[in-house]
């Protein structure tokens, strides 16, 4: 149950909320906010044999938690300062929840997204703003459409509404914090949670650092753009200079100076999960549990395999922060989780330009479980042995070594192209 505390980590830092500030955003957010379940997974509970709970912000009205931080920023400026509206910036989840804090506080807002972002967000974003916000699309990440957002916000004289690096956002995020506390039977031995530019990670580390010091408490990154677990290493935030924008909640090149603060105190250990492995649980998660979440939110989850052995008879929350995720990425999703689990595997292949040469390979070659899910010929040639893209799909990453064997022996073997990324993504 939460109370009334000091904060004591407070003093370290300026960048420090009190305690006293999250609660009193959740009081302003009753109403606003869903008040979200922990719920316990017993698939996970039995694979890891712990007590695994998850905290379920993928039910949230806007479907992430982003709600949080926006609304209790946003119905806190003084209306004297709205004549040009708001403006922010958002990979989808933040620009949501900004979008209904629009409508419901009838403020005019300017959202930009980068390019890629899914179809599905962009138009959650219109349905949630309605009449109320404009959407601007532009680059390719977070980073490029921040700074054209900040180029406009100056023009505009407008408030800029940022997604993480605000101590008001960063207070609402840590009601997510408030209620795993008030909602847990138990004491809480481990807190595993999302970090992208870490709003969130700041706000409930703190709540939990405050409230209940003994929980250990994990940040979890997508390995292609680990900015918290760089900027820890390093003792300073530090922006990387590449990412990789697959997990579009989460990617982002640089986390914000005041999460940055508040981490470095509160957070005990960053991990990074591959992005393959992020695509493995949310397909598990959809057909084990019918739980459908995007790549951010699989996030907590996905390091529960990193823990597995000091998790084991402890009670371990996991936040899934959103469920945003655009059906069209399906099919990408499965194509990276089945290469990530070593089960699916594109070759060059040699094939001699005589009758019944794939009849071989497919008799001879392939074992009786293994399924062509790929095929195409490089070009037409009269060349003794003519070349094609192959893709197999295995039963058994143990299949692997064997298969290639016989392609060598029987002289199928071309080349193997899941280890070579710009052939890869070329051919395929």
């Amino acid at each position: 149950m939460t109370t009334e505390l000091d904060n004591p980590i407070a003093e370290k830092s300026e960048y420090f909320p009190q305690i006293s500030a999250i609660q009193s955003a959740h009081q302003k957010l009753k109403g606003i906010v869903v008040h979200t379940p922990l719920l316990p997974n017993f698939n996970l509970s039995e694979r890891f044999e712990a007590n695994v709970l998850l905290k379920r912000e993928d039910l949230q009205n806007v479907r992430s938690y982003k709600i949080r931080g926006a609304y209790n920023k946003m119905s806190g400026l003084d209306l004297a300062e709205l004549p040009n509206g708001i403006v922010c910036a958002s990979a989808g989840n933040h620009a949501q929840g900004v979008a209904l804090s629009c409508k419901l506080l009838k403020i005019q807002g300017t959202i930009f997204m980068p390019a890629t972002t899914p179809n599905q967000k962009v138009e959650q974003v219109r349905n949630f703003g309605k009449s109320f916000v404009k959407i601007e699309l532009v680059g390719d990440t977070f980073d490029e459409a921040y700074e054209a957002s900040m180029k406009f916000c100056d023009s505009q004289k407008s408030v800029f509404i940022h997604p993480f690096n605000d101590e008001k956002v960063i207070e609402g995020q840590g009601t997510v914090g408030l209620e795993i506390l008030t909602d847990s039977q138990e004491p809480i031995d481990y807190l595993i949670l999302p970090v992208g530019g870490g709003g969130l990670a700041s706000g409930v580390s703190t709540v939990f650092k405050t409230i209940s010091p003994q929980t250990k408490i994990i940040g979890v990154e997508p390995e292609g753009a680990p900015a918290m677990k760089n900027s820890l290493q390093l003792g300073k935030n530090t922006s990387l200079q590449t990412i990789d924008k697959f997990v579009d909640g989460a990617s982002v090149m640089r986390v914000g100076d005041k999460a940055f603060e508040i981490c470095r105190e509160t957070i005990d250990e960053v991990l990074t999960v591959h992005e393959g492995k992020i695509c493995q649980t949310m397909l598990e998660l959809y057909n084990q549990d019918a739980i459908v979440v995007e790549p951010a939110g699989a996030l907590s989850i996905s390091a529960l395999d990193q823990l597995a052995d000091e998790i084991k008879g402890k009670t371990v929350v996991c936040i899934v922060s959103g469920s945003n995720n655009d059906i069209t990425r399906m099919e990408e999703i499965k194509e990276r989780a089945l290469l990530y689990q070593g089960l699916k595997h594109y070759f060059i292949v040699t094939f001699p330009q005589r009758a019944g040469a794939l009849k071989e390979f497919v008799a001879e070659v392939l074992g009786e479980q293994d399924d062509i899910v790929y095929f195409e010929y490089s070009k037409k040639t009269s060349r003794e042995k003519g070349s094609a893209v192959v893709g197999i799909e295995l039963q058994s990453p143990t299949d692997f070594h064997p298969l290639q064997q016989k392609m060598k022996e029987k002289g199928f073997f071309g080349e193997y192209l899941n280890d070579k990324p710009v052939l890869f993504e070329f051919l395929v």
